[in-house]
């Protein structure tokens, strides 16, 4: 291959692995700490090899210029975009599970998440565990990565940017995950509030007894049940959950054209 072709096609195949190295560091399991840099790099050389033949690359932009220096970052806007979308539903479940943990008692038990490098409370750990897990038996990363090649036709390098209507649909999913944290945590969080409830109607009714010494032990008892009873559930609400994630990445490719 002539020494022009060769630098012709390195400098198109840098488009889609700025994009797809973004979405790699943003997304959820991929972007792992405990997954090593050189395995993301390697995994985005990768899959950037395999799509470019169906990236319409931009001829005449050079990465060393100041249109290039744009283009990049664009590019890595629009992967960490699709990666922030997918990995805040796994921060709603986190949240949802630090407020199953607070109406436990359990807000002061934490352990150090080993893929965001925070402390978060043990119950919020099994519930991204629990989720990840799901994650992988749904085929998610799979269905992210379909959604990475078709961004590549919906916001080609050579096309415009996120723009408004994209950076409006990330703020609305934001909300969105909100309701959704309070809503997977609502069955657990309304029996313990029932049980604290009634804690507190027995300790006005019966002052001498010690509900400190009664009460903590039968949260934990009651909320680690309640988590036993609605742990069906709960992979349905993380599926529909993915699911309107999933969509909501399809949606903001969409409004940025």
């Amino acid at each position: 291959m002539p020494e022009a072709d060769l630098l012709a096609w390195l400098t198109g195949l840098l488009w889609p692995f700025v994009r797809i190295g973004a979405l790699l560091v943003a997304a959820p399991l991929f972007g792992a700490r405990t997954v090593p840099v050189r395995v993301r790099i390697a995994l985005a050389l990768l899959l950037a090899v395999v799509v470019f033949p169906l990236v319409p690359v931009p001829r005449d932009v050079s990465p060393l210029s100041i249109d290039g220096a744009l283009l990049v970052l664009r590019e890595v806007l629009i992967g960490v975009s699709m990666g922030f979308l997918v990995q805040m539903v796994f921060s709603a479940m986190a949240m949802a599970g630090e407020l199953v943990a607070l109406s436990m008692g359990l807000a002061f038990a934490s352990m150090v998440d080993p893929e965001r490098g925070g402390s978060v409370p043990l119950v919020g750990q099994y519930f991204v565990v629990f989720s990840t897990l799901l994650f992988l038996a749904m085929d998610g990363h799979l269905a992210l990565l379909v959604l990475l090649v078709e961004s590549f036709q919906l916001l080609p390098p050579a096309g415009g940017g996120l723009g408004a209507g994209g950076f409006a649909e990330l703020v609305a999913w934001g909300s969105e995950m909100f309701r959704a944290a309070v809503f997977v945590a609502l069955p657990a969080s309304a029996s313990l509030l029932v049980a604290n409830v009634s804690m507190g109607m027995i300790a006005r009714s019966a002052p001498q007894l010690n509900v400190f010494s009664v009460g903590f032990p039968m949260t934990l008892l009651l909320g680690i049940v309640v988590l036993m009873l609605s742990m069906p559930s709960l992979g349905g609400q993380f599926s529909e959950v993915l699911g309107s994630g999933l969509e909501r990445v399809g949606d903001v490719l969409g409004a940025a054209r």
